[in-house]
């Protein structure tokens, strides 16, 4: 499954209204969970089995749980069995759409 994701506290106390730390704290623990992954300005991305996934979201969640009064998560998940790779094979499929309608 592909699951994309974003965290943020929320009830900081910060007076710049800033998230990053408590971002870098999520992706950091989505790197060290090993499974493929990718973040982009707005999501993370990871690809896995429902249980491995689903407990890198909320260790994710539990490190943010540290900056704020409150957690906000949205998620979106591709549940597709029997296939992988699919982090870079959608986009690879999309890409060449794109060049056979050109």
């Amino acid at each position: 499954m592909l699951v994309a994701f974003s965290v943020a506290p929320s009830g900081t106390g910060r007076s710049d209204g800033s998230v990053h730390d408590a971002v870098a704290a999520a992706v950091r623990i989505v790197r060290e969970s090993g499974l493929p992954n990718r973040t982009t300005s707005m999501f993370t991305e990871i690809e896995g089995e429902w249980d491995e996934v689903m407990r890198v979201v909320k260790d994710a969640c539990d490190a943010v749980a540290d900056y704020g009064s409150r957690v906000s998560l949205v998620l979106k998940a591709d549940i597709r069995p029997g296939y992988s790779g699919e982090l870079d094979a959608k986009l690879d499929r999309l890409e060449a759409a794109i060049e056979n309608d050109g």
